[in-house]
């Protein structure tokens, strides 16, 4: 093989894997679904051990799980704009390290914006990101939703609504909010997340049916705001 032989060779392979890369890349932008995510627990998440050892069992039994997409696709339903919450109820503190992972009893709430298709595609979503602790879902319900998220400079401020049945109100974590000196990240976010940051509930409910419970959450070091994509 002479010398322009090999340049025509070496031009056509590079041709076929840019062609690759750039279908490879083309298929998960167009696939990826991606949205901020919120998190709101019936104890403190950001705390030290002796707070946590101490409320192991009692509470955060309950939580909030709250997905606001910004655009993408689900089993080929587009969810752009759309939010779906999953009120969740467990029979142990969710997070335990010793006794992960706890099922539990949830209602699903979709965004009233959405049509059908797009309804189901919302159910399926959050089942397959909460996993276990959606193993029993109580209810689908359907609500207006307004969420905004970490709009604030250390991303910790958030705002959502789920008109009759959710409402959560954060704040960014400040020097005044450490008890012990010793906190951390004690309970892992839930679900799988990107780069996710502790925040301060400042209020926090659900008033609807299905989990024998209704609760309101006030002054706890209890959320986690979060970005994803899938």
């Amino acid at each position: 093989m002479d010398d322009m032989m090999m340049v025509k060779s070496f031009r056509k392979l590079l041709i076929t894997f840019g062609m690759v890369v750039l279908t490879t890349f083309a298929s998960h932008s167009l696939n990826a679904i991606t949205g901020d995510y919120l998190e709101v627990r019936s104890c403190d998440v950001y705390t030290g051990p002796c707070f946590s050892n101490a409320e192991m069992g009692l509470v955060g039994k309950e939580g909030i799980l709250v997905w606001s997409i910004r655009e993408g696709q689900w089993n080929g339903v587009d969810l752009s704009g759309l939010s779906v919450i999953a009120v969740v109820r467990t029979d142990q503190t969710m997070g335990d390290v010793h006794f992960q992972p706890r099922k539990g009893k949830s209602v699903l709430i979709v965004d009233s914006k959405a049509n059908k298709s797009q309804r189901d595609a919302l159910v399926k979503f959050a089942a397959s990101r909460a996993g276990d602790l959606v193993s029993e879902i109580i209810s689908v319900q359907t609500s207006s939703i307004s969420a905004q998220m970490g709009n604030c400079s250390k991303n910790g401020c958030s705002s959502v609504k789920a008109e009759g049945l959710v409402e959560v109100s954060t704040r960014c974590v400040g020097k005044h909010d450490h008890i012990c000196g010793n906190e951390e990240l004690y309970y892992p976010p839930l679900t799988n997340v990107e780069n996710a940051t502790a925040a301060y509930t400042e209020w926090a409910s659900y008033k609807g049916s299905g989990l024998d419970v209704t609760w309101g959450l006030t002054e706890q070091r209890g959320t986690y705001l979060a970005a994803f994509e899938y």
